[in-house]
């Protein structure tokens, strides 16, 4: 799985059209082949600072959206951040729950080292 996040900072005032436009590409990313999950956020420290993150299944499926016109206009909104924006593509090896935090607990109670392989 890769997840994609994308942050700006909306221009003092725009930030409501800005997350309005962001908010129109979330449908269409989420039906294209691969995507797991895309949301759009707002920090809570920075009102002004807008995330859009994606999960998807695999790299082809992620090339695929950074070809579409979808994202095209992701670029062009890209362009209206009041600083450079930040965008980064992570690749997840494994997935975790709950299983770890209780292993590491556990471990934590028994005075053992927390070695959770």
């Amino acid at each position: 799985m890769i997840i994609e996040q994308l942050s700006i900072c909306a221009p003092k005032g725009q930030r409501q059209a800005i997350g309005s436009a962001l908010a129109t590409l979330i449908g269409p990313t989420q039906v294209q082949s691969g995507c797991l999950k895309c949301r759009l956020l707002q920090s809570w420290q920075d009102p002004d600072e807008l995330v859009v993150e994606a999960n998807w299944a695999t790299a082809e499926d992620l090339i695929r959206h950074l070809q579409s016109d979808t994202y095209k206009r992701l670029l062009l909104l890209m362009e209206l951040s009041s600083v450079a924006p930040v965008i980064q593509f992570c690749t997840v090896q494994e997935i975790s729950g709950l299983d770890l935090v209780q292993k590491a607990r556990v471990k934590q109670f028994e005075g053992t080292p927390t070695n959770l392989e």
